[in-house]
């Protein structure tokens, strides 16, 4: 799929289903020599896989995490949020890659090299799995974290996403900073709070 290109990167998100937290994007650059035994889309993974294999791909290859915000996420829309930071992540590789797989059917906007977007690709190529798992990892670890500063919401079991947990607390606990206020559930209570009618 690289088509003759170097050093290759594989970009992958997390997050753009979850009603909280921001979405992550890693990009990997795998040394072909080292390449961790048991690489795979990161659903297809237990926690405790996802975990062991995290600090395997950090130790041998070359890992750029990014962030878009819940407010990014808000102002500009969940597909152009995880398209920023899969920007983000690749600008944040030590050096430039010459070619990206992108998972997914669409290309973020403004990539510094050639890229090609990869329907399925954390199943299809081992360093689009490599980021997915990377970025799920470090999503989960910051969803965990911020469940302990806002209990109740089950995010450290769920992630952020609508889970039925989750949503019950959204209407017994109201909305939290880290909620994203533009998806319709929240938006929906939010409304029902504000007695807004649209």
């Amino acid at each position: 799929m690289a088509r003759g290109a170097t050093r290759v990167a594989g970009v992958d998100e997390v997050g753009r289903g979850p009603l909280a937290g921001p979405v992550t994007a890693a990009a990997v650059v795998l040394d072909p020599a080292r390449i961790p035994a048991g690489l795979d889309d990161s659903k297809r993974l237990s926690p405790a896989r996802r975990e062991v294999l995290a600090t395997e791909i950090a130790a041998c290859a070359e890992v750029s995490l990014a962030h878009a915000s819940v407010a990014e996420i808000d102002r500009l829309n969940i597909l152009a949020a995880s398209h920023l930071a899969m920007l983000r992540a690749v600008a944040g590789l030590r050096r430039p890659p010459d070619h990206l797989l992108i998972d997914g059917n669409r290309l973020p906007a403004g990539l510094p090299c050639t890229a090609e977007a990869v329907v399925k690709g954390d199943a299809r190529s081992l360093s689009v799995a490599a980021a997915s798992i990377v970025a799920k990892v470090a999503r989960d670890a910051i969803m965990a974290v911020l469940a302990t500063e806002f209990p109740g919401y089950g995010w450290e079991r769920n992630a952020g996403y609508p889970s039925a947990a989750h949503r019950e607390a959204l209407l017994n606990l109201g909305v939290t900073p880290h909620h994203r206020r533009s998806f319709a559930p929240v938006h929906k209570i939010l409304c029902e709070d504000s007695g807004t009618t649209y």
